[in-house]
């Protein structure tokens, strides 16, 4: 997620703190943006977002309305064909990446692991210890350690953030956000453990707010744990028994065991969102996660309920969270325009039901269609001494059950994927215009309103994936005020090529669905054929799939 807290190579050398604002939960908070965006007035057929002097405007201006007029029947546009996405093939069939003991971050940096407080104020690169059997109910409920000089009183800036999915042998999934403490200290409210049936497959989401990322302790190698590809650390992104777990999901869904809701359609007229759409992603799309916290003034934490909250409110707690797509879609996207992200129960959550990561990658693979946009090898997070690398974009896809890079030019994919998101998400963006104008902005402090975020975040994201190395134009003007908050944008909804690029595929597929019943071999329990491993395929079903990473 574009959101402000973002990897060191891409935070140095920028001046202002603007871009690190936490919002409060009222409006969720750190879906913000670099705010030194890269402006462009592009010629062209152009759209703008305007608004009226409170903020929010019940419909378009009428020079946004005659502007989607114009585009719409604007007949000088050359009709450029999706790239291809590199969506389609196999996703990983066993784990993929490492842990780092002496890590670096994208550009090859070495990431201090003996910082002092002030230091890790300044470097934003934390290591969080994961507690012993991190994927039992026990383990779940132990408290992760966040250290290194690193602080959850710094949420905003250096907190980290787990959430885990957690799926029964009968297709029922529920959500339960272990808690992150501050090293050293004890919780505010212990964890109440969760409920799980006997060989339930479990999925360790991990984001943060900081730099980089750090994975620590017995736990992380007790629980399949990932968080780099050799020593180079996926900055903010790391996840524990993910291919095990989708590989299970999968199987189920395939089996019609675990059912995946359809997606509905938004206020628009179209299919309402995935993480996977070219129409929401971002810079680094499929990162970070929708857990929340309490945080009391001497800076302990405790699980964001509804009791924890009561029990808390004169210790001066608040809610924190962590910047993440998924958020946006869910809090903010789907509401304004309709739609409503898949959930489940959960017992650490206020509503006693949420989204999660896991949830929306499922969602997403099993309903997106058309030009599906999966994690592109520019996205900073998986860079390795500063250059494209195939090898950790698989890392990273696998992490969140995407397809896997088999034999690809490097340009050619970071050259489609930009094509891609200049083509699709400024008009979609002018379609939802009328609803994001009157929808709180997620970060009132870099955009005004949902809509004018949006502007902002994609003309950023531009910048950051380097979009304009493939002969490409930044198709978002943006109007700020004083305060470097965004008040007004233009799109250029021109239909651009990239250099480099190709049509060849164009679209990647979403997951088929064999229509075929439980077999009489599906025990009620997976105690039988799952073990540490995952959940292990009859034999008939089995197929080999090249580690590609050679690890």
């Amino acid at each position: 997620m574009l959101n402000g807290h973002r990897s060191a190579w891409r935070r140095r050398g920028r001046s202002g703190r603007a871009a690190r604002i936490a919002v409060p939960l009222a409006i969720p908070m750190a879906l913000g943006l670099t705010l030194g965006v890269i402006l462009a007035v592009s010629g062209g057929n152009v759209s703008k977002i305007n608004q009226a002097a409170n903020g929010i405007a019940a419909s378009p201006s009428a020079s946004a309305s005659a502007s989607a007029g114009a585009n719409a029947n604007a007949t000088t546009n050359a009709v450029v064909p999706p790239a291809f996405s590199f969506a389609n093939g196999p996703t990983a069939f066993f784990q993929l990446g490492d842990l780092a003991a002496f890590p670096v971050d994208g550009t090859g940096a070495a990431i201090n692991l003996n910082q002092t407080a002030a230091q890790a104020a300044v470097s934003m690169n934390c290591t969080l210890t994961v507690p012993n059997h991190p994927l039992t109910a026990r383990g779940l409920a132990t408290p992760y350690q966040l250290g290194d000089g690193c602080s959850m009183a710094n949420a905003a800036n250096e907190g980290a953030f787990v959430e885990a999915t957690i799926l029964a042998p009968d297709g029922s999934v529920q959500v339960y956000n272990p808690l992150v403490v501050t090293a050293g200290t004890t919780p505010a409210v212990a964890p109440v453990p969760p409920r799980m049936a006997r060989g339930s497959q479990v999925i360790i989401d991990i984001g943060s707010n900081g730099n980089n990322l750090v994975l620590e302790g017995r736990g992380a190698i007790q629980g399949n744990c990932v968080d780099a590809l050799g020593q180079s650390v996926i900055g903010q992104v790391s996840a524990c028994n993910a291919v095990n777990f989708y590989r299970a999901a999968n199987f189920m869904v395939a089996l019609g065991i675990l059912k995946i809701p359809a997606l509905g359609t938004a206020a628009d007229g179209q299919p309402c969102m995935t993480v996977r759409n070219f129409g929401v992603i971002d810079q680094d799309q499929s990162d970070n996660v929708l857990s929340t916290y309490l945080v009391n003034a001497s800076g302990q934490t405790a699980q964001d309920t509804a009791a924890n909250a009561a029990s808390l409110a004169g210790a001066g707690a608040s809610p924190i969270g962590n910047g993440s797509d998924d958020r946006l879609l869910a809090n903010f996207v789907d509401p304004a325009n309709g739609c409503a992200a898949f959930t489940a129960p959960d017992s650490t959550d206020a509503n006693g039901n949420s989204g999660a990561q896991a949830l929306n990658e499922l969602s997403a693979r099993v309903n997106q269609t058309g030009t599906i946009a999966v994690v592109p090898v520019n996205d900073e997070m998986t860079l390795v001494g500063g250059a494209f690398s195939i090898d950790k974009t698989n890392v990273y896809r696998s992490l969140v059950d995407q397809p896997l890079l088999f034999g690809v030019n490097a340009d050619q994919v970071a050259a489609n994927y930009c094509q891609n998101m200049v083509n699709i998400a400024p008009a979609h963006n002018q379609l939802d215009m009328a609803k994001d104008l009157a929808f709180a902005s997620p970060v009132p402090a870099l955009g005004d309103n949902l809509a004018t975020f949006m502007a902002a975040r994609l003309s950023a994201s531009f910048g950051v994936l380097n979009c304009a190395k493939f002969g490409l134009t930044n198709p978002v003007s943006l109007t700020t005020n004083a305060a470097g908050v965004a008040t007004a944008a233009s799109y250029n909804v021109a239909q651009q090529a990239a250099t480099g690029s190709t049509t060849s595929g164009g679209t990647g597929n979403p997951f088929p669905v064999p229509s075929f019943s439980v077999p009489s071999w599906w025990p009620t329990s997976w105690g039988s054929w799952l073990g540490t491993g995952g959940a292990r395929l009859p034999r008939n079903l089995r197929r080999h799939h090249q580690n590609t990473t050679g690890m």
